[in-house]
């Protein structure tokens, strides 16, 4: 795997997350636009503040599940990335081994 495999990887991964935040963002805007609606809407006191509670709730309930979310996400991209860091460790050390290798060949 050369090092520019590895960046264009790296910068697929940062598109990712990028995207993901967007669609975080995306769904927390619609949320908050729906409350707005609710407060803008021409309802009696009470039926707003029921709304708003109902709303409320949702928007706590699509937190948790998008927070859940983001962490899986988190925790399998910092997994992928342990690996490669170690399959990139390894073929450095056997590609130093056998530069040490040749070295003391050469040297005999």
């Amino acid at each position: 795997m050369s090092i520019l495999d590895l960046l264009q990887r790296g910068k697929k991964n940062r598109e990712k997350e990028l995207r993901q935040k967007v669609a975080i963002g995306a769904t927390v805007g619609m949320t908050l636009g729906a409350v707005a609606g609710v407060l803008l809407a021409p309802k009696a006191g009470k039926e707003t503040r029921a709304d708003l509670a109902k709303n409320a709730q949702e928007l706590s309930d699509k937190v948790k599940v998008i927070s859940g979310k983001t962490q899986e996400i988190i925790e399998e991209t910092k997994e992928r990335i342990n690996e490669k860091t170690q399959d990139i460790m390894s073929g450095v050390k056997d590609k130093i081994a056998d530069i040490k290798k040749e070295a003391n060949e050469d040297n005999q």
